[in-house]
């Protein structure tokens, strides 16, 4: 008995037909898709696998194996590149030996392991969607080659046979692809050892349920628990420091809130109404000698024409609503810790600009980048962050930062919210091997450039926004830069007039200081600085300070005016500010303030 298949219409068998190119496109796109990435202060590679399994494979040490978080029964292969193939001593000296220089690196992406794991999951999908686009060209391009060479006669023949079993094909080829797909990505060569029992060290942690094979079940064993007891005190200690910080910021506003009706209460007279002046100040007669349009003699106690004063702070005659609140960080140095804490101030301030004056990692190496990875999540949508790399950072540190969104300063001036900034990376290069080494030109040329820049700008600039202090002084002598704001001295110092404008140094946001890991709790206090910009007037209205201390307290201090410039004669050539001796535009030290050089101020 001979069975009969009904013909679909045409656009069944053209749908299905798109179908059964698709699935396999996609099935060979997503079950090859890799990614060369880091896992903590290592290389590595990432291959996405079907067995429902995220294994670490650390090569002769043994493999670290978790259940799968992705949908669909896919998993995850990660090759560690970096540990030899010889490696046969594993012992509790020459393994602490050789991890002791990484140990930070590890903290780092176990103190927030979401960013790294968000990072992989990124490039992967996106190279599973490079290639099911690559497969599709080529099943497109076979398609048309082959429609081309059989014919129209021979086309008609093959329509007839095949049309009525649309279905049965389509379906067939799925299967086929998604069999095919899951045997050549599962990892055959490794048992999932589901008598291996699990790691109690990771109990509680993202970890927990983790199975551990080989030498480093030993380690793990051995030093596990107090790694994890270190991160679980790092946590403690951050989420102890955002809530402190949320209490200073409800302190600060009370206050506020206090002395702007104390002072609202001091402008009106005793029994006038709110809106009416003191009896007779509207007709109170000049002085019996004045003459119409000539200024009325000085009083006493009233400063002469030619009377020098100090700087005097600046006025705010653009409505507070107008300004534009800033928030400068600098020398985060990968605490990650921190993030939270920046975006508590930035959702707290009605930040809009962040302002980065560099350091952000320590090495600028690739597997820091989920440093600015934590970073850049820490910022609410709609802010934007300007950066001016520091000799921690490298060209490494500044595509990853391009490619999160920040806009990263490169010697030309760039218009944010109406503000003019100016600024560069800084001019020592991270060195990881060789130590440092000067870029475009060294410090000397740097900062001749900038100047440059400054006064030939038709609109002139607002901020010059450079990591090492030093750097600005020719600007600053310029004229041409009303505002300088810096970090790099890991110490803050106070707004101060220098040249023609007023600099400001920022204190570390990591709480950085000499010979101390940047990782976990703090170390020193750490500082951020909110700035409010009028836009109209193009200036600096006032500053204010949001620390941190190493006991975890927080306080956010009072908003003060930012001072004005008051004309001075040009400093002599060869001699710098005081407050700056010894700090002159040669290139700086090897290192920052961690190895001797003395903060300003």
């Amino acid at each position: 008995m001979t069975t009969t298949h009904r013909t679909p219409p045409r656009w069944v068998r053209w749908t299905l037909t798109v179908v059964a190119v698709l699935v396999p496109c996609v099935v060979w796109g997503v079950t090859t898709a890799t990614a060369d990435l880091s896992l903590g202060p290592h290389e590595a590679r990432y291959e996405v696998t079907t067995d429902s399994v995220v294994t670490v494979d650390l090569g002769p040490l043994g493999t670290l194996q978790i259940d799968s978080p992705l949908p669909a029964g896919l998993g995850a292969s990660v090759t560690v590149k970096e540990i030899p193939a010889d490696l046969t001593a594993v012992d509790q000296a020459t393994t602490l030996a050789g991890l002791t220089n990484d140990l930070e690196s590890y903290l780092q992406f176990f103190s927030g392991p979401e960013e790294s794991i968000g990072h992989a999951v990124r490039a992967l999908v996106l190279d599973a969607l490079r290639r099911t686009g690559f497969a599709i060209l080529v099943a497109g391009a076979v398609g048309a080659l082959g429609y081309v060479l059989l014919g129209a006669a021979r086309r008609d023949e093959l329509t007839s046979i095949l049309a009525p079993r649309t279905w049965e094909i389509t379906a067939s080829v799925a299967i086929v692809s998604l069999v095919a797909g899951s045997l050549s990505s599962s990892t055959q060569d490794r048992d999932l050892e589901t008598t291996t029992p699990t790691s109690a060290v990771f109990a509680g942690t993202p970890l927990e349920g983790a199975r551990i094979t080989g030498r480093l079940a030993g380690i793990v064993d051995t030093y596990g628990g107090m790694v994890v007891d270190f991160l679980r005190e790092n946590d403690e200690f951050y989420d102890m420091a955002d809530k402190n910080l949320v209490a200073a910021w409800d302190a600060r506003e009370a206050i506020d809130e206090a002395e702007a009706e104390a002072a609202a209460a001091a402008a009106v007279p005793d029994g006038a109404p709110d809106d009416t002046t003191a009896p007779g100040a509207e007709d109170e007669p000049p002085p019996a000698d004045a003459v119409e349009g000539e200024t009325p003699p000085a009083q006493p106690g009233d400063a002469g024409p030619d009377a020098t004063t100090e700087p005097s702070p600046s006025e705010t005659p653009t409505e507070d609503a107008e300004l534009v609140t800033m928030l400068l960080i600098s020398d985060l140095h990968c605490n990650i810790g921190m993030a939270p804490l920046i975006r508590t101030t930035i959702d707290r301030s009605a930040a809009t600009l962040v302002l980065n004056a560099g350091d952000t990692t320590m090495n600028g190496t690739a597997v820091e980048n989920f440093c600015v990875d934590a970073y850049m999540s820490a910022l609410p949508k709609g802010t934007t962050m300007v950066v001016a790399d520091g000799n921690h950072d490298s060209t490494v540190t500044s595509a990853r930062e391009r490619s999160r969104g920040a806009k990263v300063l490169d010697g030309e001036i760039l218009d944010v919210q109406g503000i003019r900034i100016l600024g560069d990376s800084d001019a020592m290069a991270p060195g990881l091997i060789e130590g440092p080494t000067t870029r475009a030109g060294g410090a000397v040329a740097q900062a001749a450039r900038l100047t440059d820049v400054a006064c030939k700008a038709e609109d002139g600039i607002d901020i010059l926004l450079i990591h090492t202090p030093r750097v600005g002084n020719v600007p600053m002598d310029s004229g041409c830069v009303p505002a300088q704001l810096s970090g790099h001295m890991h110490t803050r110092s106070d707004p101060e007039q220098v040249g023609g404008g007023i600099r400001y140094v920022n204190g570390s946001t990591a709480g950085a200081i000499a010979n101390a890991s940047r990782i976990g709790p703090l170390k020193g206090t750490a500082e951020m600085t909110l700035l409010r910009f009028d836009p109209v007037e193009r200036q600096i209205v006032d500053w204010q300070i949001v620390s941190v201390t190493p006991d975890g307290a927080a306080d956010v201090g009072p908003r003060q005016p930012w001072p004005l410039v008051v004309e001075a004669a040009p400093l002599d050539e060869g001699t710098v500010p005081p407050g700056e001796e010894g700090a002159d535009v040669q290139p700086p030290v090897e290192d920052d303030a961690l190895v001797g050089e003395v903060p300003a101020g």
